[in-house]
């Protein structure tokens, strides 16, 4: 049954580890990873922070990424094209070996948290244990099957999920609001900056994996509404 593994590894032994050192207000968010070959994979990620002068310098010396391109610059906010060529053992094994899919990535408070899916429960446990046997330090944090997750129907991360329950549960949506994404921000202890982030790609996910996907199945599905 497919496998869904909620995990964390500290951003010093991952790739980017570096330029987060050296720039530790950015955050990255990955879009899609594509494996090379068993040496590199090529993540498209966007990235945000104070400077984008500083972050691009940072990339300049930072020896677990080359090749990096920038594809788009959306108001404060950048999509980077750019290869992964160190520390990226685990994310290479579990795309080329195991045929798992990454479904999100993305960094905060100096860790990234990745978010994989995995074709059965075998094939993570074989990842797991490729993990231990070459002593790389991953945070298992949640396995779940997809069909039993509520959220994971959504292509909610645990993190987007948490965010957007503690925002209605306080009242977030409502008019008027009564609670500010700073005062929840505080309440769920990470960075406005995260937050917004954190929600956006929420939101994101939420309408791709609801009213676009109920779209394209009534297009599959049935005929075309003729124009009137």
């Amino acid at each position: 049954m497919t496998t869904i593994c909620e995990a964390s590894i500290a951003a010093a032994t991952f790739a980017l580890g570096e330029t987060l050192e050296a720039v530790p207000e950015a955050t990255f968010d990955v879009e899609r990873v594509v494996a090379h070959d068993a040496e590199r994979v090529m993540p498209f990620v966007w990235a945000s922070a104070p400077d984008r002068d500083e972050l691009e310098a940072a990339f300049e010396v930072d020896p677990s990424v080359e090749n990096v391109e920038c594809l788009s610059d959306l108001d404060g906010e950048w999509l980077y094209r750019m290869d992964w060529i160190s520390h990226v053992q685990f994310v290479v094994h579990a795309l080329v070996e195991e045929e798992a899919t990454v479904l999100n990535a993305e960094s905060e408070n100096g860790h990234w948290n990745l978010r994989l899916l995995f074709p059965d429960r075998d094939s993570l446990s074989r990842a797991y244990e490729f993990c231990r046997e070459h002593d790389i330090d991953i945070d298992v944090q949640a396995i779940y099957s997809m069909e039993n997750e509520r959220h994971a129907r959504f292509g909610l991360t645990e993190g987007q999920a948490e965010a957007l329950e503690a925002a209605f549960e306080h009242g977030y949506y409502e008019v008027p609001r009564d609670f500010s994404v700073a005062d929840l921000a505080e309440e769920l202890d990470i960075s406005h900056q995260a937050l917004s982030e954190r929600f956006r790609r929420a939101h994101g996910n939420l309408i791709a994996n609801t009213l676009i996907v109920d779209e394209e199945s009534e297009e599959t599905e049935s005929p075309a509404t003729p124009k009137l």
